[in-house]
């Protein structure tokens, strides 16, 4: 399984991630999550490679503060997953995904180095 970038065309850091990996000649495929949105397996799988929802999430970020603060708390898998279907915007993006239990969250050229290498 090759690795998949999913994130927000519009995403800076997103961006950043895809220019980074075609710097450095790994083959990928960009996901964009307004266009396509994740199933909720695909999800419940992030979510478990990450550590859990919390994990998966920027709680920091616009589109978290923009979500009515009863849409805030999740308390379930369903809930989770309907929330990030309809909210793309509150993952950590870019989201890395390269196979079950191998996930990586944002972007930083350290942490895409360790990961990947420079070849």
């Amino acid at each position: 399984m090759g690795l998949t970038l999913y994130g927000l065309a519009s995403c800076d850091t997103c961006g950043k991630a895809r220019r980074w990996l075609q710097r450095f000649g790994h083959v990928h495929d960009f996901v964009d999550l307004q266009l396509s949105r994740p199933d909720a397996d695909t999800l419940r799988a992030w979510a478990a490679a990450a550590g859990g929802w919390e994990a998966l999430v920027d709680r920091g970020g616009a589109a978290w503060q923009r979500l009515l603060s009863v849409r805030r708390d999740p308390a379930s898998d369903p809930e989770w997953t309907l929330l990030i279907r309809e909210h793309p915007g509150v993952l950590r993006h870019p989201v890395a995904w390269s196979g079950p239990g191998r996930i990586g969250l944002g972007f930083s050229g350290g942490q895409y180095e360790k990961r990947y290498g420079k070849p």
